[in-house]
């Protein structure tokens, strides 16, 4: 639909009658009448009923502050859209949310057309678009942006027999020397590298330690506080209306509070306060009465005087639970106020989102629609945990507007979040980033806190920040977060992703694994998402991943181990490190300079790649691995260490051989237990790799070299 040929006649305005629900042919949420949705002649469109993803938020087109003259072709495009009756070629759009970015588009360019005096679609002149083409190239935008509004435009062209007012040419040959050098992108992304931003190394390491630290040190005291809050909110106004629960009789009402306040003598605290007074709505949450019982002049009244003389009063209303978490060896903070659980419980929520993000993979919508129960835990014959599972819901690239299933590998620290949030949410709330009952506006009709919104989780975020970097200062901690380029790092849910993309590919093996954990089709779609070679992410990876064997050798060299290289290529290890360290002139010290590091590397790489098992000493004409992606170096993944005559071994090396061969005997000890071709392969291996440490003459004394 790229020709230039005359439009077909445009469609009668029967066709769009003011009647028309606008979602129709689309999945409605559950409960949800097509009679009761929004119809074409509205000038507001809610989408809401249509919004399959719980933690969206509700998604509205206004068509009102469009020009009245172009109000019913910008109303016709979204009609379509949203029924997916596109033109041949084009993809049927999936979600409503992009529905209302294309008329966020359209208003863009039927306003620059009402200001320059265009008075219909069909009008526009190919001097018009080369107008509109340097206005919106003059825009302080994101390059995103101005490619929507070149793309609203082109609708006007794509979709010329099915609208009442059609552009009468392809927009886009009229604009293609719009941007010299860069081609238009009118049909989407295309391969241009992910461009969210990572999350820089120095924020997200401490915010993931206090993360970890919220759910493995400071959950205990926040759930036992929340239970004790829950349990007091059972009887605040709000609830008992809603429960249709009657408070305590008047009978019943001076014993009640004389047994809470002998409670408070009891354990010898003082009256909760609230602005220097007693606070009188808490003690009627403890002693389930009406607070109006409880006021000057009534019997009641004279007890709780008689008790704050006695007692005092407190600077706040805590509550009971006590706090037991530790932080170095002291308690982490004081007293949890009754108002301030909220808080508390935000941030727990949020400590478990960072956790999960982050060392998932998951996009902030599968986050959000992890339910109770998702974690599946995969346990050998010993007892021993194999693998954690994952099951949630996956969206994007789903042919499905509900989404499809899907699995993914985590480990113990992100199943741990799991577990702390199931303990948050009440036990009939499925949706484990639902809306908490001690949030505000929190309600219990169901339906209505199924899960927190991209845009309130991001404001948890930068809470969450807040809440590391004001604790720090105040207990003159050093692990704060620290500014970036003189501000806070603002801290989105995309983010998470893109980071964890990044660590994975920079790992021996990693974009395969990214791929896999990704749940992408194509190795090269991960490629993207980390980071593509046109954007320097190849070269960034391979500049740190030397930097990195720079300074392990520096250790190496300045090391006793430089004198105790055993294995096949130790001669040549020690002479290559011997003229590494002649150009860099250690000195007895590494280098901590990444920048002189990386220069001594480019110049004087010795080929040395130290890992777990081994030492490679690289020599391509010998080497047993070959990297297909025309690289220099070894393919770690593929090394044959037991074999290959590059390999040489410190003592590092050694010591992880020997803890593989002690952990075969293990596994042999149970021999009985095994199926016969696993306990040969395990004795095969076994002694292939007791027979490797005798031949390289580091087999100590306990080293044993027959099958057991």
């Amino acid at each position: 639909m790229t020709d230039l040929a005359a439009p077909a006649a445009g469609p009668t305005r029967e066709r769009f009658p003011a009647h028309a629900p606008v979602l129709a042919g689309r999945p409605l949420v559950p409960g949800v009448r097509l009679a009761d949705t929004s119809r074409f002649g509205d000038d507001t469109w809610l989408l809401k009923h249509a919004q399959t993803q719980r933690h969206q938020e509700t998604i509205v087109i206004n068509f009102a502050p469009l020009p009245a003259r172009f109000r019913r072709t910008a109303k016709e495009l979204a009609f379509l859209l949203l029924r997916g009756d596109v033109p041949p070629g084009l993809k049927p759009v999936r979600s409503v949310a992009s529905v209302r970015k294309y008329v966020t588009g359209l208003n863009a360019v039927f306003t620059w057309l009402e200001e320059r005096g265009v008075r219909a679609v069909a009008a526009v002149t190919p001097g018009d678009v080369e107008a509109f083409t340097a206005h919106v190239a003059g825009l302080r935008a994101t390059h995103d942006t101005r490619e929507a509004r070149h793309r609203a435009l082109r609708l006007l062209w794509l979709f010329r027999s099915e609208i009442g007012d059609p552009l009468t040419f392809d927009s886009a040959a009229a604009a293609a020397d719009r941007a010299p050098g860069a081609p238009s992108r009118a049909a989407g992304r295309g391969g241009r590298e992910n461009a969210t931003s990572r999350i820089p190394e120095q924020v997200h390491a401490p915010l993931l330690v206090w993360a970890m630290r919220w759910i493995d040190d400071f959950s205990e005291d926040v759930l036992a506080a929340y239970e004790e809050w829950r349990q007091l909110d059972r009887w605040t106004m709000r609830n008992r209306t809603r429960r249709g629960q009657q408070p305590i009789g008047r009978a019943q009402v001076i014993p009640s509070v004389t047994a809470v306040l002998d409670r408070y003598r009891a354990e010898g605290r003082p009256l909760p306060g609230w602005k220097g007074r007693v606070n009188l709505s808490h003690l009627a949450r403890e002693a389930r009465v009406r607070c109006g019982t409880l006021g000057a002049g009534r019997p009641s009244g004279e007890l709780i005087r008689r008790a704050a003389a006695e007692l005092g009063v407190a600077d706040d209303t805590y509550l009971r639970t006590p706090v037991a978490g530790l932080l170095d060896g002291a308690p982490w903070r004081g007293p949890v106020p009754y108002d301030g659980i909220g808080r508390l419980t935000r941030l727990l929520q949020t400590a478990c989102y960072v956790t999960i993000a982050f060392l998932s993979g998951l996009r902030d919508g599968e986050v959000k629609h992890l339910k109770r129960g998702c974690v599946q835990v995969w346990r050998d014959e010993s007892g021993r945990i194999v693998r954690r599972r994952l099951h949630g819901r996956a969206f994007k690239g789903e042919t499905d507007h509900n989404g499809a299933d899907a699995t993914w590998v985590i480990s113990g620290p992100a199943q741990r979040a799991v577990d702390v949030l199931e303990r948050l949410q009440p036990r009939r709330q499925a949706y484990l980033f639902a809306l908490l009952p001690s949030s505000p506006g929190y309600t219990a009709q169901h339906g209505l806190n199924e899960a927190r919104t991209t845009k309130t989780t991001n404001a948890d975020l930068q809470e969450f920040r807040d809440w590391i970097n004001d604790y720090c200062r105040g207990a003159g901690r050093d692990d704060a977060i620290p500014l970036v380029d003189g501000r806070p790092w603002r801290i989105t849910t995309s983010q998470f992703r893109r980071t964890l993309a990044w660590f994975i590919a920079r790992r021996p093996g990693g974009v395969i694994a990214g791929a896999l954990q990704y749940r992408h089709l194509r190795v090269q779609m991960f490629e993207g998402y980390a980071g593509s070679s046109d954007s320097g992410f190849r070269d960034e990876v391979e500049s740190e991943e030397a930097i990195a064997r720079g300074e392990k050798l520096g250790d190496l060299i300045t090391s006793d181990e430089f004198h105790r290289l055993t294995g096949p290529a130790a001669a040549e290890a020690e002479s290559r490190l011997a003229e590494f360290e002649r150009h860099v002139q250690f000195q007895g010290k590494v280098i901590n300079d990444a920048k002189r590091l990386r220069r001594h590397m480019t110049r004087h790489d010795p080929h040395i790649y130290p890992g777990r098992y081994v030492t490679c000493v690289h020599n391509p004409d010998r080497a047993l691995c070959r990297r297909d992606d025309g690289q220099a170096g070894p393919s770690l993944p593929d090394c044959q260490p037991l074999r290959c005559r590059n390999v040489a071994l410190s003592a590092e090396n050694t010591d992880h051989l020997r803890a593989a061969l002690e952990a075969h005997d293990r596994e042999l000890a149970r021999a009985d237990q095994l199926a016969p071709f696993v306990r040969h392969r395990i004795q095969t291996r076994r002694q292939e790799l007791a027979d490797f440490l005798t031949e390289t003459a580091v087999t100590g004394p306990d080293t044993k070299t027959e099958n057991p």
